[in-house]
C-alpha cells in the first residue's frame, strides 16, 4: 500500500479549517489521515487498521465500502446526475425515497421535504413552523422547548435550539425565541436522593412551568432526540416521553422528534420515537438514512403541518424555501438502496439482538475507577469519566480526561468519540458478536491507560 506523502499533512495543516477542532492544536498535531473504509472498519494513511466504533459520525449504518450504494450512485449519475425539484419539477428517486420512508414511518407522517442535512432540516423545521403559526393567525406563537445538552445543529436556527456550551459561546446564539429545559439525564442532574420518577416529575412540572410562565399562546414547539447523542448518549427516565407528550396535546404544541442518530435502526427499532412510544407532529432524519454516503435529510410531517403550510402557499402563490441539492437524484437513489440492505439485511434486528452484549459488556466497565456511568440502548452508549462517581463530580476542565482516552483506544485500534466528559460508541449496525468483543476489549485497555494517566498527572 502507498502511504501518503507528508506533504499532505503538511498541506492539510497549512490550508484546511476542520469543525469541532481547536485550529491552533491542530496546527502543531496535524491530521489523522483515513484512506479508505472496509466494512466496520477504517485504514489510516500509515496503514493502520481501526474499528470505526461511532460509524462516522453515528451513521455508517451498512459499513465501508457497501458496492450496492457504490454502484446505486453510478447508475443514477449516468441516467441523472443532478436534476432540482422546485416549482413542480420531480424526479423518480426522490418520489420513491418519500414513498418508502411514509411506509416506514409512524402513522400519520405522510408528507416528506428533503433537505443536505440534519443541521438544515432543523432549520427549515423553524421556518416551517414559524410559517404555519403565522398562517394560522397567531404571530405570538414562535418559541421553541429544547434541552440542555440536546443537539440538532449548527446553523444560527438549530444551532439555537441546541443546548451544548462551544455551539453558543461566541456565536451569539441563541438567536432565536427558545427555553432550554433541564437535561433528562438522571445520573448527573437527579437531586441528591432523588428517585428516577421523581426526577421525571420534577422535569414534567419545569417544562409546565415554563410554558405557563412564557404562555401556552407563545410557545410553537417542542423539540428533542429521543435518545440524545451528541451531547453524551443520554437515555431518558421512564416516564418522560409520556409526560411530554401530554403536555405539548394539552397546550397545542408541535412535537418535533429529531432522529438524525435515533433513525433507521440504531434503538432497536425504526425510530427512536417507537422505542418510547410517542408519535411526533415533525420528524427529522438524516445520518443513516444513506449512511452518510451520500449528504441527506428528510422531515417528515403529518396532515395537521402540512395542510396549514399548503393552504398558506396557496394565499401566498409558493413556499420560499428550498435548497439547490434538496431531494438530490443521486442522495435520492442512495437512499433508496441503503433501506433496501436495512431491511434485506435485518440491520434494526441485528442490532435488537446485540444490544444486550453491547450493553451488558459495556456496563462491565461501570466499576472502573474512570467511570462514573455507563448508559446506553440498542447500539448506542456513552460512559461518563468522573473524577468521583459518589459525589458525581467531573473533571475539569470538561473534555480533558476523554480525549486522552480516545487518543489511547485509537492507538489500540479502536475510534471512538470524547464528548465533553462522556466516551460515546456507536458501531454499525453490520457489527458482529466478534467485533463487539473486540470493541470491549480495545476500550477496556484505553479505560485502563486512562486510569494510569490521570494519576500520573495527579488528577485525582
Amino acid at each position: 500500500m502507498n502511504k501518503i506523502p507528508n506533504s499532505l499533512h503538511a498541506s492539510d495543516i497549512a490550508h484546511s479549517m476542520h469543525p469541532y477542532t481547536n485550529m491552533r492544536a491542530h496546527e502543531s498535531q496535524g491530521p489523522m489521515i483515513i484512506t479508505r473504509g472496509d466494512g466496520v472498519h477504517v485504514y489510516d494513511s500509515e496503514g493502520k487498521e481501526y474499528i470505526e466504533g461511532l460509524a462516522g459520525l453515528w451513521s455508517v449504518a451498512v459499513g465501508f465500502s457497501e458496492q450496492r450504494l457504490v454502484d446505486a450512485a453510478t447508475k443514477q449519475m449516468m441516467a441523472l446526475p443532478y436534476y432540482h425539484s422546485f416549482a413542480h419539477k420531480a424526479h423518480e428517486p426522490s418520489i420513491r425515497l418519500a414513498e418508502k420512508l411514509v411506509e416506514m414511518s409512524p402513522e400519520g407522517l405522510n408528507r416528506v421535504f428533503f433537505t443536505n442535512s440534519g443541521s438544515e432540516a432543523n432549520d427549515t423545521v423553524v421556518k416551517m413552523v414559524w410559517f404555519l403559526n403565522n398562517a394560522l393567525g397567531r404571530p405570538e406563537k414562535k418559541k421553541f422547548l429544547a434541552r440542555t445538552k440536546g443537539y440538532h445543529g449548527i446553523t444560527i436556527a438549530s444551532g439555537s435550539l441546541t443546548g451544548l456550551p462551544a455551539n453558543h459561546t461566541d456565536f451569539d446564539l441563541p438567536a432565536i425565541p427558545v427555553r432550554h429545559l433541564t437535561c433528562p439525564h438522571h445520573w448527573k442532574w437527579a437531586h441528591d436522593g432523588e428517585t428516577e420518577a421523581e426526577f421525571t416529575a420534577r422535569l414534567l412540572k419545569e417544562a409546565e412551568d415554563v410554558i405557563l410562565e412564557e404562555g401556552p399562546e407563545t410557545i410553537a414547539a417542542f423539540i428533542g432526540e429521543p435518545v440524545m447523542g451528541a451531547g453524551g448518549v443520554m437515555t431518558p427516565p421512564e416516564g418522560y416521553w409520556a409526560g411530554i407528550t401530554a403536555l405539548c396535546e394539552k397546550y397545542d404544541i408541535l412535537l418535533v422528534s429529531d432522529e438524525v442518530i435515533n433513525g433507521f435502526g440504531r434503538l432497536g427499532t425504526p425510530f427512536g420515537c417507537q422505542k418510547y412510544g410517542f408519535t411526533p407532529d415533525i420528524m427529522v432524519t438524516s445520518k443513516q438514512l444513506t449512511s452518510s454516503y451520500m449528504p441527506l435529510a428528510a422531515i417528515l410531517v403529518n396532515d395537521k403541518v402540512y395542510n396549514a403550510i399548503a393552504d398558506h402557499t396557496a394565499k401566498l402563490g409558493t413556499f420560499g424555501h428550498g435548497f439547490t441539492g434538496s431531494g438530490h437524484p443521486v442522495a435520492c437513489a442512495v437512499g433508496l438502496e441503503n433501506l433496501k440492505i436495512i431491511e434485506e439485511k435485518d440491520l434494526m434486528g441485528n442490532a435488537a439482538r446485540l444490544a444486550p452484549q453491547f450493553q451488558e459488556g459495556l456496563r462491565k466497565f461501570a466499576d472502573h475507577p474512570l467511570v462514573g456511568e455507563v448508559r446506553g440502548v440498542g447500539l448506542i452508549a456513552g460512559l461518563e469519566l468522573a473524577k468521583d462517581r459518589a459525589t458525581r463530580t467531573s473533571f475539569t476542565p470538561a473534555g480533558k480526561v476523554s480525549a486522552q482516552v480516545a487518543k489511547f483506544a485509537a492507538e489500540e485500534g479502536l475510534i471512538c468519540r470524547n464528548v465533553y466528559e462522556t466516551v460515546a460508541l456507536c458501531p454499525p449496525l453490520i457489527v458482529t458478536s466478534e467485533d463487539i468483543d473486540k470493541i470491549l476489549a480495545r476500550l477496556g485497555r484505553a479505560l485502563d491507560r486512562g486510569w494510569d494517566w490521570v494519576q500520573a498527572e495527579g488528577l485525582v
